[in-house]
């Protein structure tokens, strides 16, 4: 995707600010009552840098072992090398970010862990046009995945894309299976879902509806997968399984993701920028599962595909 700079009706950040919160207030309720007893207990921290932001987590609920939520507006004078290396037209601008993620790390095997974030950024210069853009999107991580599940996943991503264009969520799919990609393991790192970057080759207001959209989808993605699968019963085995599968997720936020190396490298909370990991994980030499196990049939999930067509 071409990406361009445009000052397309760009509104005041503080608009697109005001909607990133209520979204992580509607993330939150929708999570809390689909585990039914956890509750996210807030944490609001400043940045010495410029901003600051909410973290909200939930710790061993009834469903969710470990989720945060967090939304964050931080700013800056200097952007960080990672940053300008490959966008030297940043350079010598002021900038600010702003933005929700989140990680969900149930606690039964059979509910896959889920990713989400949507972010914006604008960087100025006094007497140019500012630099700005959208990004986001959401993903799955299925440890016993369930076709029903998976379908359901890309059909509201592919549903809520629509609207923006036929060709959208082929585009938007493509880069979320390449980018959570484990190169050092030759594997997805899960099932996907949406993921986009420099998004603003349509007018502000198109592009702000877009990841308003993906906002929602996550909800109506996520939550009826979590009331399907909570009361699946699974065994200490299968347990173990996903805290071994957990420890890809590690590697891949802590040796590919852009945002963590961004937020560390810009001065970010660190509690807040590490709260995707989960509570527990474990890793196992040279693990091997049984031939024709349902441990085993996960790899065949682990490769893009087209999920609609099954």
């Amino acid at each position: 995707m071409t990406t361009q700079h445009s000052t397309n009706n760009v509104p005041d950040i503080n608009h697109i600010i005001e909607f990133f919160k209520s979204l992580q207030d509607r993330i939150c309720s929708a999570l809390a009552q689909a585990d039914g007893s956890g509750e996210f207990i807030e944490d609001n921290w400043q940045r010495k840098e410029g901003g600051g932001g909410r973290t909200r987590v939930l710790t061993n609920g009834s469903v969710i072992e470990q989720g945060g939520v967090n939304f964050s507006v931080v700013s800056g004078d200097k952007l960080p090398p990672s940053a300008t290396a490959h966008r030297p037209e940043l350079a010598g601008r002021t900038w600010q970010a702003c933005g929700v993620s989140l990680v969900i790390h149930p606690k039964n095997p059979h509910i896959p862990t889920s990713h989400a974030n949507v972010r914006f950024f604008i960087a100025e210069k006094e007497g140019e046009d500012p630099v700005w853009w959208f990004g986001g999107g959401f993903d799955l991580t299925p440890f016993y995945p369930v076709d029903e599940d998976v379908t359901h996943w890309h059909q509201t991503a592919h549903d809520l894309c629509l609207p923006f264009g036929e060709n959208i969520y082929n585009e938007h799919k493509k880069w979320c299976d390449e980018y959570f990609y484990l190169k050092h393991r030759d594997e997805t790192r899960g099932v996907g879902g949406l993921f986009f970057d420099d998004l603003n080759q349509w007018d502000f207001s198109q592009c702000f509806n877009y990841v308003k959209a993906v906002g929602q989808g996550f909800i109506d993605a996520y939550v009826p997968i979590i009331e399907r699968r909570k009361n699946d019963e699974y065994t200490e085995q299968q347990r173990q399984f996903q805290l071994y599968r957990r420890g890809r997720y590690v590697e891949f936020n802590l040796v590919f993701d852009r945002g963590t190396l961004f937020g560390l490298q810009s001065g970010g909370r660190t509690e807040s920028i590490l709260m995707s990991m989960p509570p527990l994980a474990r890793w196992e030499y040279n693990y091997t599962p049984d031939e024709n196990s349902a441990e085993a049939k996960l790899n065949n999930y682990l490769v893009a595909q087209d999920w609609l067509a099954k």
